[in-house]
């Protein structure tokens, strides 16, 4: 049997990194739809599961940042495939902090508990598929290193800020006419901003897909403003 040389060796590495990518992918979809269709359904015993899943999401992040250094300190990785390495950094590290968005989600469901939802909450779920479906053919591009897609999946993000302006809107009409639902109004309106600010990381990815193939650092739209999941209040 033929011994597997040392480049055979580094590429089936990076495919499995890469695997692993798309397993915390995975992950992070299923905590923003659950998360979300957790808000709308009310149900606070699915928000806590979410909101502790995060430490998982966080694991796997964890688990691919060593694995990646541990391939450039022992594989002696070309160019290229440093490019690539630190691309997979890069986005690991956005899927992570996706994960926080869905975790803060979760925490503003259970911070609501009972209270009647507001109309607005309506318009989140589709927001939110639009957010995951970027999330979904990004990471996909990225593993099929296809700048074309990687291109063209930001503008969408357009669709994520008409939701997310129909819903700020909204809710300042509610906190205007009835001082009353300010607390809610102002948590739902940081569901829509994690929302927001999943599509823009998924930019970020896809400025890493471009980057990636072309070796071009191209900075594409994205919002401005930087909040943190964390702590919202």
């Amino acid at each position: 049997m033929a011994s597997i040389s040392p480049r055979e060796t580094l590429d089936r590495a990076i495919d499995e990194l890469l695997t692993e990518v798309l397993d915390q992918g995975d992950m992070v979809k299923n905590a923003l739809r659950d998360a979300v269709n957790a808000l709308n359904n009310q149900n606070v015993a699915d928000a806590k599961v979410i909101y502790d899943g995060d430490r998982q999401i966080n694991k796997k992040h964890f688990e691919i940042e060593d694995e990646v250094i541990t391939l450039i300190a022992t594989q002696q990785p070309m160019a290229r495939d440093l490019r690539l390495l630190a691309a997979i950094l890069e986005v690991t590290t956005e899927l992570e902090r996706m994960g926080d968005y869905a975790k803060g989600i979760a925490r503003v469901t259970v911070r609501i508990g009972d209270k009647e939802l507001l109309k607005p909450v309506e318009s989140i779920p589709p927001m939110a598929d639009v957010c995951v479906d970027m999330l979904d053919r990004a990471l996909h591009a990225f593993v099929e290193r296809d700048a074309v897609a990687a291109r063209s999946i930001p503008d969408e993000d357009d669709q994520v800020d008409i939701y997310y302006n129909q819903i700020y809107r909204a809710l300042m009409d509610h906190m205007i006419t009835d001082p009353s639902t300010v607390d809610q109004a102002n948590h739902l309106l940081w569901v829509a901003h994690n929302l927001e600010r999943v599509a823009d990381r998924v930019t970020n990815v896809c400025e890493r897909i471009v980057f990636v193939v072309t070796g071009e650092m191209l900075e594409m739209d994205r919002t401005d403003d930087e909040w943190f999941a964390d702590e919202p209040w």
